[in-house]
């Protein structure tokens, strides 16, 4: 078990969970586009939360800002942070919208949120986990879009919530984070979701 659980934290890595997020969204939300509409809304996700910050990381890599692309040290989170914050910031203004895509406009403005209150924490020399962030944010985003369309999504709720304690179990396997840190990572990710619910439910 202790050789399969690190597969989920790069099956989960939260690169992935922007795209995660807006598949999901196409998937349950009641909002019809046209095939060229989806085309281009998965290829800004793509280019903005998985290529660039591929290419941001080696880039720091090569400079020897950063070693993994799991960013096991404090002093390494930072400008990958940073990065991100900015990267979905132009994201919701200028492409996911409130008025094109409300609900997933909320999505990623919550991982500003959850990307600012991590990076705030390495000032405490804390180090929240950036996949349980992504994990439980993704959760409850799905229940979210679940509730609002009234959609029965138990099964994938439940799968989700298992895979919040099982990405939990590969970090601590994996000797990333510390049990308060994976909490800490959790709350970050889970609790903005959980408030922007109100704006868009």
């Amino acid at each position: 078990m202790k050789k399969i659980l690190p597969f989920f934290s790069y099956l989960f890595h939260p690169i992935f969970i922007p795209l995660l997020g807006t598949i999901f969204y196409v998937l349950l939300e009641d909002h019809y586009l046209t095939l060229p509409q989806y085309l281009i809304l998965f290829l800004q996700i793509i280019i903005i939360t998985i290529l660039l910050p591929v290419a941001f990381f080696y880039l720091l890599r090569t400079f020897g800002k950063i070693d993994t692309i799991m960013l096991s040290d404090i002093s390494q989170r930072k400008i990958p942070l940073l990065l991100q914050i900015m990267l979905f910031a132009v994201l919701i203004q200028k492409s996911i919208t409130f008025e094109r895509f409300p609900s997933l406009y909320f999505f990623f403005l919550s991982g500003v949120f959850s990307t600012i209150f991590a990076f705030f924490l390495l000032y405490f020399k804390t180090k929240a986990s950036i996949h349980m962030i992504g994990i439980s944010s993704l959760t409850v985003f799905i229940i979210g879009l679940s509730i609002h369309n009234q959609i029965n999504t138990v099964n994938p709720v439940a799968f989700f919530v298992i895979m919040n304690g099982i990405v939990a179990s590969s970090r601590l396997v994996m000797q990333a984070h510390s049990n308060k840190e994976l909490l800490i990572g959790f709350l970050c990710g889970a609790i903005p979701q959980a408030v922007l619910l109100y704006f868009w439910l």
